[in-house]
């Protein structure tokens, strides 16, 4: 079993889905949240939105990532966990030009490094119903009488109060 007490900084990093459930926009449609993380710290190094239409992310969207990754740590890893079934083209090509292993693992064991941010995501991010009737903000958002707090344009974006957090 996998444990971040098992490297260094930036030995190995993970790329996950950072969102359960899609992020639903009004004008462009749905979304999944894509990160890579630090393995030993937990760290996110990036974000990157991909459109649910497609499998995973496009061969632009992960040099994307990966860039944004490399821009937070300044050097790549040894190692990329992808969970199985996921990433598996443009990621494990792209990251294997770059010298990097690229590992296939089983989400549940990535569960001990990406269970917090997950968790911490669902917590600061004011959820909207499929059929973008706004329903009741969770988390930090949940005080003041149903307040909502979505731009017009995206129907699930970072609460105000988890934004002053940061």
């Amino acid at each position: 079993m996998l444990h971040p007490n098992q490297f260094m900084g930036n030995e190995a990093w993970i790329a996950f889905r950072l969102n359960e459930t899609p992020i639903y926009t009004e004008q462009d449609g749905s979304f999944n949240c894509n990160s890579p993380m630090d393995a030993a710290s937990g760290y996110i190094l990036g974000a990157e939105m991909v459109p649910t239409v497609q499998v995973e992310p496009s061969k632009l969207q992960v040099r994307r990532l990966l860039r944004a990754a490399w821009a937070e740590k300044e050097q790549y890893p040894a190692t990329l966990f992808l969970p199985t079934g996921q990433f598996q083209k443009a990621m494990t090509k792209e990251a294997a030009s770059l010298g990097i292993v690229v590992v296939p693992v089983q989400e549940d064991q990535l569960l001990v490094f990406i269970g917090e941010a997950r968790e911490g995501y669902r917590e600061h991010i004011c959820l909207v119903k499929p059929n973008y009737e706004r329903s009741v903000p969770r988390g930090p958002c949940a005080p003041r009488a149903r307040r909502q707090c979505a731009p017009a344009t995206l129907v699930q974006a970072a609460c105000p109060a988890a934004q002053r957090e940061r």
